[in-house]
């Protein structure tokens, strides 16, 4: 019998981090043949719209007006747009957008809604509905964070007293976490009128009628098993990775192939630490210090440290004229896939977040790992400890930032080739991108998802 196709609604929080793997996701549904739309700000819609080639006939983008809300600056649309601490602004921005999605969802009658930080979409009553609890962060931080075991007056007590304990979730599958307590305030920081990020992310799971992760029972299946026993036993669905084909991303920008061709094969360093990240001016300082010491060939795309219009006026002195001949440092959005996959690019620079953990899995590059948010460091742990891949740079005692020596050591560590951790790190990473990289692995993972999608409208 002829599967019924599916109509799908997806409503993720306004951030590209967020964004973007539900557009890769509606991509892969709309291949097999059902229909998506994808509510998103203007400003994300022309984004996707010009780094993406190819998008089905089936997918449509729908832009939803963000609405101001004091002090957010005007034409505020996503949280790459303003500093975190604004982010709580946005999010009561992001509810008031809930007339706009009742009547939408008045009109479409989707069988299928998913959703992260939209706490209240289950409250919107559409006959037939399923709601999908879809996120795209990893389900080991998930499942440590976001969990109804979880104490926030004793996680908030831990933090007020400094203590070097944090307070481990009941029977997490992982007892090896070593977290600072204050990466726990983000949790309960306010986001949204009357809310925090904790009681967003509860309550979305709880309303939800199934969980969906984007990950792999191969890489977080313990993580899984726990987070569905936290709420009830309620199914968790896997839609996989979801990283789109590279010749869909088009072409690396000519200056930027030009500047890479120059080196030999696996000799670059790539770092990013994603779009959200902002280092202090003495962090951004150390780091290039680092790069300047391995004497390696080098690209650096981050933000513009605190205080400043651009990263070259943050520059230690004298580094642009040292190492003018083998490194760009750089305060704009670059492709990083297409540079991971540039022949001369061998290591990859990262803070973990969970995109950038599956890009560098199906890279060919040594990773090194600065992680700093709470999901990014229990992403690290998963790549450095459990799948063993990758290593961390060492903060040293308090924890704060690395210093040139221990990141320069690091690079150091994965690109000789005669060191015993770069040839084991080498050698379990070829076994995770085989089979991370596999079609069939991928398409599996989709074609699975879809068949249990359909289970639950059906």
């Amino acid at each position: 019998m002829e599967e019924k196709q599916l109509n799908i609604l997806m409503y993720p929080w306004i951030a590209m981090g967020h964004i973007t793997p539900y557009f890769h996701l509606a991509n892969k549904l709309t291949e097999k043949g059902h229909k998506v739309t994808l509510l998103l700000p203007n400003k994300a819609k022309l984004q996707l719209q010009s780094l993406n080639h190819y998008y089905s006939s089936l997918l449509t983008l729908h832009t939803i007006t963000i609405p101001h809300v004091d002090p957010l600056p005007p034409g505020t649309e996503t949280a790459s747009d303003v500093p975190f601490p604004l982010h709580n602004h946005l999010a009561t921005a992001f509810d008031l957008t809930r007339p706009q999605f009742e009547s939408i969802v008045s009109t479409l009658q989707p069988n299928l809604v998913f959703y992260d930080m939209a706490h209240w979409v289950p409250e919107v009553v559409s006959p037939g509905t399923k709601y999908v609890a879809y996120f795209v962060v990893s389900t080991a931080a998930l499942a440590f964070g976001m969990v109804p075991s979880r104490d926030p007056p004793k996680d908030k007590a831990v933090v007020e007293e400094d203590d070097c304990v944090v307070n481990v979730p009941h029977r997490y599958p992982s007892s090896k976490v070593v977290l600072e307590p204050r990466r726990l305030l983000g949790l309960y920081m306010p986001l949204g009128q009357g809310l925090t990020l904790y009681d967003r992310v509860t309550t979305a799971v709880k309303r939800s009628h199934v969980i969906a992760v984007r990950t792999c029972q191969e890489t977080e299946g313990k993580y899984c098993d726990y987070l569905s026993s936290q709420y009830d036993n309620k199914p968790i669905l896997f839609s996989g990775p979801v990283l789109p084909e590279l010749e869909i991303e088009g072409e690396l920008e000519g200056h930027w192939a030009k500047w890479l061709n120059q080196f030999r094969p696996n000799s670059v360093v790539y770092c990013s630490f994603g779009s959200q990240f902002v280092l202090e001016v003495v962090q951004f300082q150390e780091l290039l210090l680092g790069f300047e010491m391995t004497n390696l060939p080098f690209l650096v795309a981050v933000k513009p440290p605190t205080g400043c219009i651009t990263v070259e006026e943050a520059f230690p002195e004298g580094f642009a004229e040292r190492t003018k001949e083998r490194g760009v440092v750089t305060g704009e959005w670059v492709q990083q896939r297409l540079i991971l996959n540039h022949p001369s690019v061998g290591c990859f620079v990262s803070h973990c977040g969970f995109g950038s953990m599956w890009e560098s899995l199906m890279s060919e590059n040594q990773i090194v790992l600065i992680p700093q948010l709470e999901d990014q460091v229990l992403n690290t742990k998963i790549m450095v400890e459990e799948l063993k891949v990758a290593v961390e740079v060492d903060k040293g005692e308090d924890g704060s930032w690395v210093s040139k020596e221990s990141f320069c050591n690091a690079i150091k560590c994965v690109t000789d080739e005669g060191s015993e951790i770069c040839g084991l790190i080498k050698k379990n990473h070829v076994l995770w991108r085989q089979k991370l990289g596999d079609p069939k692995f991928m398409s599996g993972y989709i074609d699975k998802f879809i068949k249990e999608l359909q289970g639950l409208v059906d």
